[in-house]
């Protein structure tokens, strides 16, 4: 009885969101007060411990907003000092096709942000850039997530697995790189197929034939660039560690497949293009004024470099900057000791003992994005426009802000139900992830990956889930007597497959190209990638407990 009830707050978001396609901002409030509700009556959770678990997670929602707000500030002030149009004339420049477009940013320098900083940051980044090049900012949001899956398990520096797992379970450097590899080798595998999955949707869902024939002539390229992460992704996750799979991969990528695009190597005969913006359903448009005109889109294509007003340098410099602070900050030693150790810390909230950081100077919202923002002005000669940009990025996160700390809050309340002093049973999370286990038994290493999803679509983050997990993950495969270096990375590698679909995720993407209120359509387009994604990490698993 008590997993049926646990379950119910993550069903009705599904089914308002996803069915019903109620935007985020109505349904989080409506699933934290079911989930708080069931926490005070089943579990019999303390009013000053749910009080205090709404606030810590609203506290952490914060966090994530913070990211938001800097990635659209960015976006905000490219678009409105002019810096977009130079940007569009350069990746036209690589090629005007849209499908080899959206491979290199969703998926290869989505990879190399993801590996750099993390949490969220990808899909804020590559969704407003493929937004100012002219894709329909539902469609930008949607692809931009599914890319950001087979890097996900090695972002920010490997965090997922350093900071994830291996804080919650006592195993040897060993076993954690085997945990690792065993993420690497579905994601790897994965890695080949995601940017044809990409194009798929994109040309299947926003194209103006709605046909997913316009996939073929792409197939070609997607697989060939996904195969340029893949390969170095691999082989530096077996023989280096976790930290700079995705990183390195991804920067590999984009050396290798953007000369390649360039050259024409792979790349489709025909240019493949949306159709006329009059004929685009207003669903994909949102916030009108985060798109550029669609004369400025023609004028991009036909435009010399020398004709326009800001010269590449300088309007690529921003995203420069944002890739050098995040990558130098993550992987400099004593730098992100100083900086994470800069923080403002709310302890023990309400008496429950759950303490709230605020890496101010960190973040990839403040360190990254917003303090690139601020250097923009004098470089873009911007000052007389920054004030009323940033007053408008206020106004634009508003809606995202009440989705988020109610996501969060749900989440904290059904994580710390079991938690409190004097708890008889365990938490609403745990209470759900034992059932499945129950019921899966003989066959768990299939099933293993969904907890991971699970825990991701939850929490948002592939490293929360595996510090929930990954410590019953080993005891279920323990129980078995199956090799728990490959159940623990199938924990890892489903909970990157659940970041395409989890609500602060989505949330986040949707409002930094101005598509708030759509999530639920953007979870059910990448609901079936993320449950195929999720199988297909499971069988491996289920074939890898045979080898070990």
């Amino acid at each position: 009885m008590l997993p049926l009830l646990a379950s119910l707050p993550i069903l009705l978001a599904i089914i308002l969101m996803v069915v019903v396609m109620w935007p985020a901002k109505k349904v989080m409030p409506l699933a934290w007060l079911l989930a708080v509700i069931i926490a005070a009556t089943a579990w019999q959770m303390p009013v000053d411990w749910i009080a205090g678990a709404s606030i810590f997670g609203a506290l952490s929602g914060f966090n994530i907003l913070v990211i938001v707000f800097g990635a659209l500030l960015l976006m905000n002030t490219l678009k409105n000092s002019g810096a977009i149009k130079t940007i569009n004339a350069t990746f036209n420049g690589i090629s005007p096709d849209r499908r080899v477009q959206v491979v290199i940013i969703a998926f290869l320098f989505g990879a190399f942000i993801e590996g750099a900083a993390g949490f969220g940051t990808p899909a804020a980044l590559a969704a407003p850039l493929m937004v100012g090049l002219g894709f329909p900012p539902l469609a930008a949001a949607s692809v931009a997530l599914i890319a950001n899956s087979a890097p996900v398990s090695f972002g920010a520096v490997g965090t997922p697995i350093i900071g994830g797992v291996n804080a919650v379970l006592d195993i040897s450097a060993a076993e954690l790189a085997g945990i690792g590899l065993w993420a690497a080798i579905p994601h790897s595998i994965a890695a080949l197929i995601v940017p044809v999955v990409v194009v798929g949707v994109m040309v299947r869902f926003f194209g103006e034939n709605r046909s997913w024939k316009d996939l073929g002539p792409a197939v070609p390229f997607a697989v060939f660039a996904g195969a340029t992460f893949a390969v170095p992704y691999i082989l530096i996750a077996a023989f280096i560690g976790p930290e700079l799979p995705s990183l390195l991969g991804g920067l590999i990528g984009l050396g290798i497949s953007i000369p390649a695009a360039r050259a024409g190597f792979l790349v489709p005969k025909d240019t493949w293009e949306f159709a006329n913006r009059s004929k685009w359903d207003s669903a994909w448009v949102g916030v009108k004024e985060l798109l550029p005109t669609e004369e400025e889109l023609e004028q991009a294509k036909t435009q010399k470099m020398s004709d326009l007003p800001i010269s590449p340098m300088k309007a690529w410099t921003p995203y420069i900057l944002v890739s050098a602070i995040l990558v130098f900050t993550r992987v400099i030693g004593p730098l992100q000791s100083f900086l994470s150790g800069l923080t403002i810390t709310i302890p023990d909230i309400l008496g429950t003992g759950l303490t709230f950081n605020f890496a101010w100077a960190y973040l990839p919202g403040t360190v990254g994005f917003m303090l690139v923002a601020i250097i923009c002005i004098p470089l873009l000669n911007f000052g007389s426009q920054a004030k009323d940009t940033w007053i408008a990025t206020f106004k634009q996160i508003i809606p995202a802000a009440i989705a988020l700390f109610f996501a969060v809050g749900m989440v904290q309340v059904m994580l710390n139900s079991g938690n409190y002093p004097g708890a008889t049973v365990d938490g609403m999370m745990v209470a759900l992830s034992g059932a499945a286990a129950s019921l899966f038994g003989g066959i768990w290493p299939i099933f293993s990956p969904f907890i991971g999803n699970l825990g991701a679509f939850m929490s948002g983050s592939n490293t929360v889930s595996n510090i929930l997990f990954s410590a019953f993950q080993e005891g279920v495969a323990i129980e078995a007597g199956i090799a728990t270096t490959v159940i623990g990375g199938a924990q890892v590698a489903g909970a990157a497959a659940g970041n395409m679909i989890c609500v602060h995720n989505v949330v986040a993407a949707c409002t930094t190209v101005g598509v708030l209120g759509m999530e639920g359509r953007v979870i059910r387009i990448n609901l079936i990638p993320s449950l195929v994604y999720t199988l297909m990490v499971g069988v491996i698993a289920f074939i890898g407990v045979g080898i070990v």
